[in-house]
This record gives C-alpha cells, structure tokens and sequence, in this order.
C-alpha cells in the first residue's frame, strides 16, 4: 500500500446486501468497517463501494453523509430489465434530503453492442471495451472522464499481465481512443465533485434505486433472513439491557468487546450474496452455526442484565417485572417464563390481570402501561380469579368485539368486518389470507430472480385438513387450522387478541416442493394508487399499478417489517416479523413466504418454515394508526422475568422515552470507546418536530454523527435532551 498499488477503500465492514439489511446494521457497517480500515491502513474511507449489490435504499444518502462518505459508486443498476437509467453521473437524494455525488461505471464488454445498456464491474482493459464505455457514458456535457473498474473482480482473479501492458499502451495516446490514465478511485472522484460542483446540469435522482433484475433475493432462503432480523432485535436489546443494569448501578461495565464480536458476525452474513439467499448450501451450514452463537450469546446477555434488574425491584413476593426495550410506553402481552404456574397477576394498584393457558402448554397476560425503555412489575395472586372468554365464535364466524372474522369453507376469510368502522375490508367475492402458489422457473439465476410471468401460473392452497377454535381465554382466541399441499403441510393458527385490532397469522410450513414461490395474499376494499412501504429510518410509496415502464418492473418489491394501503379515512397495514418480498397491485397485498429455488443450492427453504404475519385495519393512515408501533411490538415483544427476590429498586422505572410518536427512539448502548451512552433516533413521519427525549442518565449531551464522533453539545437539562428533527432525520447523541 506504501507503493500506490493498492486502494484500501470500500466503506463498509463487507459488501452488504441494502435492502434486507436493517438501519442499525447498515450503521454498523459503515462504524465496523471504516474503524477496521483506519486502524489497518490508516485511513479514511470516502467512498461507498458497491459494485455488485441489489439495489439501493432511500435511507443511504443520510447514513452515509453522517459516516463521513462523500461519494458512492455501482455499476448493477445497469443490469435493469426494462429501463435504462437516465444518468451515468448524478447527485442521488435520500427520503430526508441527504444528496451523495454518485457515478456508475459504464464499462461495456468487449464485442458488446452498444445499443445494449448493460456494464459490468469485470471490466477489460482493451480498446474495444474503453471506446464502449466513452460512448456509453451519458454526462458527455458536464464530465469527460469515465472510471474503469478492471480485471476480474467477481472471480477474484484481478487484472491480467496483458491488461496491464494494454493499459501501458493506451496511456501514450491512440488516436480515436480516449487516453487512459491509471488513478485511485478516490482521486477519480474528487477530480469528478471538483469538475461538476455547481453544475446546473448535474442531475438528481430522489428516492431508492430500485434494481429491476434479482427480486427474488428478497425472498430466497428464508431461514436465514428471518435469523438475521432475530439477531438484529437480539444484539439492540442486549445492549439496551447492560446499559440500563449498569447505570442502576448492578454491573460494573458493558460486554462491549462481546458484544462487537457478534455484531462483526451478523454483519458479515449481510453479505450481498449470503442473506439475499444466493449462496451455495455450504454458506448456511455455516450460518445455522454462526447465527446459534449470536442468539444464545446475545439472549444471554440481555437476560443476565434483566434478571439483575428484576431480583433488585422491590415488590417482595413472587413476581414477573416486564421489560419494554422500546422508546415508548406500550402495552402488550407477554408469555410468562416456564415454570410459574399463576392463575392471575397483579398490578401495582392492586388490579387482577388474566393469566390464560395457551394450547402450547404456556401462558399468556396482557401487561399494559409498560414504561418506554423500562420495567413494571406484576405480583402473583393467590386468588381464585375468573374471566371471561375474550372472543365469540358461532360456527366459522368469531368477534373479540373490535372485528369479526369469517371463514369459508376452505378456511380462508370470507369477511373481515371492522365493527367499529362499520367496514368491510374484503372486496365482494373475494377471500383474504389465501396462500397462493406460482410456478417459478427464472430464465437463469434461480435463487435471484423472480420473473414477472410467474403469475402466469398460479394456485390456491384449500386442501385444509382441519379447522378448530384451539383457545378461547381471557387474553386471546386460536383459530386452528392445518392444511395439506402436494407433499408439504401448511398449520396456522389465526390468533385475535382481547379488544385488539392486530390479527395475527402464527404460520409453519413443512416444505417439500421446488420451483414454487408461495403467497399470503389478502385483497382488500381500499382504493389507493400509492402503498407506503417501511424501510430503514423511514419509509417509502410506490405505485399500486403499472402506469408506465417504472412502475411495471416494481411487481416486486422490499420492505421491512411493514406496508399499508390507506385511502382518506381508512386503510390496512400488513406486517411481518421476519420476511421482505411484497407485492401491493390492483387492490391486493400479498407477502411473500419461500422461494424454494434448486441453484445454487439445491435443498434451498425445503425444511421447516415458522414466521408470523398481521394484518392491522385502522381509522384514518398509517401515521394517524401508529403502524409503525404495532409492527415494532411484533417484532419485539414484551419480556417477562420471573423473580422471587426483592431489593431497593422502584417497581416501575423508564430509562429513555421519546415525547412525540413520531420520533423512533431505536437505540441504547454504551459509547464505542467505553466511556458514557449513545442514544440514537429518527423521525419517521416526514415532520419537521421539535421533540424532547426524556434520560434517567447523568452527563453532559453531545449530538454525534453515526461513527459516535462528536459535531456539537447537545441541549440536555433536568433529564431531558431537546432537539429539532428534520422529516426522515437520524440523530445521534452521546452522554458522558
């Protein structure tokens, strides 16, 4: 590297997947990777290399400008299917207004026509290929040097000897050929902000950039994103527990060095090859491995701290001190620990809560008021408490009182009926929560693709088996049903909470078939021409129709935990806790399940499948209904532990609570370096909010960029931080 022959540059930890990848984790990425290059190499990474990625969220611009990235580079965005992107050099503006100098590498093949738009990152130094990529260059009017990405990178085989002497030749000047120069990207890219600063001409480009090729990573290899985003909840959550056990005082330190360790690991399995699912079968024996370690490990850290936490309240008796892991006070039901047998709990004021017996052989109650980033605890009563049955059931149609679901006689739903509303969401005729099949048979990268004629042919799964009210308590009803399909068995238990909104699909598929990509499709009475998608830090529309050559090549799409279609006044949000492929189009929502691709592994998702999806109907939008909130209590529920021990500690306590519902407080954990917390949250309705984030945590505030970097002191009084979110902003604080 002394001798100017290699470029450590790069960015992130690895080559990370962007649209699977958590928020968090894309911070990590770049915290991770960038600290790994300057204490290697000593230096500072500028640029966001990602040559070889599927696509790219909204929310990078922001994440990173504040890592200390000025400059971003691909070339897979010119492997679209339909529609060429209009700019090869362009400043890329994220959801919150964040603008990153962006260039795509337009290097064609040797031979290649160049009425094909196609470049490739295994670029070869010949003439051929460099007149290609001139010509192929589309900022012809603000820039007149292109960036050539050689040798053969994919294969990891680097440039050639003839290529090298290519290079030497053509540096002397052909003519008709561009002169080539060889250069770091680095210089290539300030040389390029240098040239076309306040360039009018210099184009934007607002929003994600979709790719258009390679949709069915969001999908393939189930088992492995549904670890992963259980190991994203996993490492937040011990984190936040040793912070809140180590400022009450019950640990010395934060198992900072572990708990690295275990992040390095989730996210070198981000990698833009191992968690789209395109791997071969021997990367996930691997990672069954590897995500085992960071569950157990990162559970076990949490549960130290909560168990320390718990032994310390001062309730004396037995009790279960519920933990909320986040920013907001929230209620929910927990699943007790093995081993307490209780017929009720109760509250502080002395109030019965219903403990109801699950057909699993647990329990479930409701704990409600828990406080944001805190505890509460609940008493075990003695008393012989009863309760009503929460729900109604008259012969396949059931009411908790909030909706009323009916079932046909396959066990799909008939009528979703909001009785406060007075609204019927399936369309007449129609039925919800139908798994559908396709046929799913790529021209070439089976685990990649998903082609848009696999709605070609399609089928319903009705074979069902079985269908019973498996539970009908206090807290919850159970609808139980099992279905069978050509060698596979789908069981789901259709579950409606006491006086809830929020149906919950608790599904396992033992899955045998290949070429089959599976659906849980729920057509829905909401016209909407745009559906609101949840993403990291914010969310994004898109269209629900085929308007134009845009929208047609989204028939498939990535979001997170969340999507919903809302007209004014009403709509539904679909939820998740593990899965990415959507598909919102002509008044239908559907989720995608498995893949089941034979290339390049060939046992690909044929085993045993459990995830849970939701539906959530609601008055007025998502914002107004707080999805956002009831996808985040799916995905992180409420905590129980079980302690016989009484100390000094109050028996309710909030550590950190955002003030506004549209401020995500999404992050609490010790400092990098050891010394004091960091905070870090985002505005997530797109509103200008001046908030307040209240901190039983002593120190003085610094707001931070996302490396934990100190920009400025921080407004911090009396326990309480005061801030100015922009729409869609991250902030970032540290208390020392």
């Amino acid at each position: 590297m002394a001798e100017g022959r290699w470029e450590p540059e790069g960015g992130m930890w690895v080559e990370a997947d962007c649209n699977l990848t958590s928020g968090e984790s894309l911070v990590r990425q770049f915290l991770y990777g960038k600290r790994f290059f300057k204490e290697e190499f000593g230096v500072d990474n500028r640029i966001l290399w990602l040559p070889d990625v599927f696509g790219y969220s909204g929310a990078l611009p922001q994440i990173m400008a504040k890592c200390g990235i000025d400059y971003f580079m691909t070339t897979k965005l010119a492997w679209n299917q339909f529609n060429k992107m209009p700019y090869d050099t362009f400043k890329w503006r994220g959801i919150d207004g964040t603008e990153i100098l962006t260039h795509l590498v337009t290097t064609l093949g040797v031979g290649q026509s160049e009425n094909d738009f196609f470049t490739t990152y295994n670029g070869i130094l010949h003439p051929d290929a460099l007149i290609g990529g001139w010509h192929r260059y589309q900022q012809k009017d603000i820039n007149n040097d292109i960036l050539i990405s050689y040798g053969y990178g994919d294969g990891g085989g680097g440039p050639t000897r003839a290529m090298l002497e290519t290079s030497t030749r053509m540096e002397k000047g052909i003519e008709g050929l561009p002169k080539v120069r060889q250069a770091f990207a680095r210089t290539y890219f300030d040389e390029l902000a240098e040239r076309v600063k306040d360039n009018r001409r210099l184009p934007t480009w607002e929003g994600e950039l979709y790719f258009e090729y390679h949709r069915g990573t969001y999908t393939s290899i189930a088992k492995n994103k549904r670890k992963n985003r259980k190991s994203e909840y996993a490492l937040m959550r011990a984190e936040s527990a040793s912070v809140m056990a180590k400022a009450l005082g019950l640990k010395d330190s934060c198992p900072n060095d572990t708990l690295r360790r275990l992040w390095t690991k989730t996210l070198t399995n981000q990698f833009h090859d191992i968690i789209p699912g395109s791997s071969i079968k021997e990367v996930y024996d691997d990672t069954d491995v590897i995500y085992k370690e960071i569950l157990d490990t990162a559970h076990g850290i949490a549960d130290e701290a909560l168990q320390a936490i718990a032994d310390a309240t001062a309730a004396a008796g037995r009790k279960v001190v519920v933990f909320n892991s986040l920013g907001y006070t929230r209620s929910g039901f927990v699943t007790l620990p093995a081993g307490l047998d209780a017929a009720a709990l109760r509250t502080g004021d002395g109030s019965a809560v219903a403990v109801q017996k699950t057909a699993d052989g647990g329990a479930i109650f409701y704990a409600e008021n828990v406080p944001a980033m805190g505890y509460a605890t609940f008493t075990v009563s003695d008393a012989d408490e009863r309760f009503a049955p929460c729900a109604k059931m008259e012969g396949r149609t059931i009411t908790n009182g909030v909706l009323t679901l009916t079932f046909d006689e396959k066990g799909h739903l008939s009528s979703i009926f909001d009785i406060e509303n007075d609204r019927e969401l399936v369309p007449e005729g129609k039925r919800a929560n139908v798994i559908e099949t396709y046929e799913d048979i790529p021209h070439q990268f089976d685990a990649w693709d998903l082609n848009r004629y696999y709605r070609e042919h399609r089928w319903e799964v009705d074979d069902l088996v079985s269908f019973e009210l498996a539970e009908n308590g206090a807290n919850r009803a159970v609808v139980r049903l099992c279905y069978r399909y050509l060698s596979s068995t789908i069981r789901q238990d259709v579950v409606l909470y006491k006086m809830s909104r929020r149906v919950d699909f608790v599904t396992e598929i033992d899955w045998k078939e290949t070429h089959i990509h599976v659906k849980a499709a729920f057509p829905v009475d909401i016209f909407a021409e745009k559906a609101s998608f949840d993403i990291q830090f914010g969310n994004v529309e898109r269209p629900t129709h085929c308007s134009n050559s845009w929208d047609f090549a989204k028939f498939e799409t990535c979001a997170h935990k969340w999507a919903d279609v809302s007209e004014d006044g009403y709509g539904m949000s679909m939820m998740n806790d593990c899965k990415y492929g959507h598909d919102v189009h002509d008044g239908v929502m559907r989720l995608s399940l498995l893949k089941s691709a034979t290339f390049p592994n060939v046992d690909a998702d044929r085993e045993v499948h459990n995830f849970t999806y939701s539906i959530y109907p609601h008055a007025e939008g998502w914002k107004q209904a707080n999805t956002h909130r009831v996808a985040y209590d799916l995905n992180t529920p409420l905590t129980g532990v079980v302690t016989d021990k009484a100390g000094a500690l109050a028996s309710a306590a909030s550590f950190a609570a955002a003030e506004y519902g549209n401020i995500v407080l999404d992050v609490l954990k010790p400092a990098e370096d050891g010394a004091g917390v960091v905070i870090r949250a985002y505005e997530i309705h797109g509103r200008r909010t001046h908030a307040k984030i209240a901190l039983s945590l002593e120190g003085e505030a610094f707001e931070t960029d996302l490396l934990e970097r100190a920009i400025a002191p921080a407004a911090y009084a009396d326990g309480v931080l005061s801030t100015v979110f922009k729409p869609y902003e991250i902030k970032t604080f540290l208390i020392k």
